[in-house]
């Protein structure tokens, strides 16, 4: 246990030095609640460390398991089933896409753009959620179905960003930088580990595709998407 802890202090002690440097010699005050900022950096060290040790045990041999069964029944039906639940249930639960969704809906109550109460801010946090949660869906169901059938990655993408483009002009302004934003948070801490096993599992078991350059790209696509569906979403709600 002790060598996970050293390794999660490590990758945490630049942000620690930034910090430090920057309170300390360019504006040179003293660090407040000091013990309260070592409690809190010692609590982000052991949820690093749990969390790292998690996805080594338990979420990236699930996804890569799953994905191997799921190959070798040879049902192209229930994988890509498998594959948008999977992509939509982990983008539901990302604790970055509720903050963001949050957020949004209170700045969009106090400019207007929807009326100013509970009820409506809690619909529009959670419209929000639920589309970009089925974009991802729809991202992971794509990317499986491009590993299925050998297509190559870059068209695809290219072919996306050039509607990122085309909506982008056509989208209302007050909904672009939460489109472009929910397209990052959706690749976060409970997402990536699932949708990379997933990718990695499945190329591992179909002959001749080569996990390495199969395997990866998923993330891309999930990322892609739900800034689409997002600008969808912000002409029809504004």
């Amino acid at each position: 246990m002790a060598r996970p802890l050293i390794s999660s202090l490590r990758d945490l002690l630049p942000v620690i030095v930034v910090v430090v440097f920057f309170q300390l010699v360019v504006l040179q005050q003293p660090i407040p609640n000091l013990l309260q900022l070592m409690s809190g950096i010692l609590l982000v060290v052991l949820g690093l460390t749990f969390f790292i040790n998690g996805l080594e045990m338990g979420l990236f041999p699930v996804g890569e398991s799953l994905a191997h069964a799921l190959a070798r029944k040879g049902s192209l039906f229930w994988l890509l089933i498998f594959a948008f639940l999977l992509g939509f249930g982990t983008t539901v639960a990302e604790p970055a896409l509720i903050a963001v969704a949050e957020e949004a809906s209170e700045v969009a109550a106090q400019a207007g753009a929807i009326a100013n109460n509970l009820a409506a801010q809690e619909a529009y946090a959670e419209g929000l959620r639920l589309t970009v949660a089925f974009a991802v869906g729809i991202a992971i169901l794509i990317g499986v179905i491009r590993i299925v059938k050998g297509w190559p990655m870059h068209w695809m993408i290219m072919a996306g960003y050039v509607m990122v483009v085309i909506i982008t002009s056509f989208a209302p302004r007050e909904i672009i930088g939460i489109a472009y934003d929910s397209g990052g948070v959706t690749t976060s801490t409970i997402t990536v580990p699932l949708v990379t096993a997933l990718g990695v599992g499945l190329a591992s078991s179909i002959r001749g595709r080569n996990p390495m350059i199969d395997g990866f790209g998923l993330i891309a696509f999930a990322s892609l998407t739900p800034i689409i569906f997002v600008m969808i979403f912000g002409m029809v709600v504004h």
